[in-house]
């Protein structure tokens, strides 16, 4: 995928990912655990890249700074926050329980 190569984020979000896999794997989560797990990845993701293209576009359409278009590209930075701190909070509900009273 170019975006892996490409985009710091992303190899953060990868390595992430990454991680949690293994940490899921490693506590024996649910299955229910396990498909929430793969849809916030999913979701997170999917803005993450949906970002990307918002980005690329507006980039490619001008070379100067235009309110609007950085008012675009601070949205879809502002929507990539959101999923992440989301992802984050399902994490931490999920694993605490595993950590805490396993």
């Amino acid at each position: 995928m170019a975006a892996l190569k490409e985009e710091p984020n992303l190899k953060i979000h990868f390595a992430i990912v990454v991680l949690v896999l293994g940490l899921s794997y490693f506590l024996q989560i649910s299955r229910q655990d396990w498909v929430d797990i793969f849809l916030v990845i999913g979701f997170v993701f999917a803005i993450e890249l949906t970002n990307t293209a918002i980005e690329t576009v507006v980039d490619a359409f001008t070379d100067k700074s235009h309110p609007s278009a950085k008012l675009a590209k601070d949205i879809s930075a502002g929507a990539v926050l959101v999923s992440a701190t989301t992802a984050s909070i399902v994490g931490i509900l999920i694993f605490l329980p595993y950590l805490f009273n396993g």
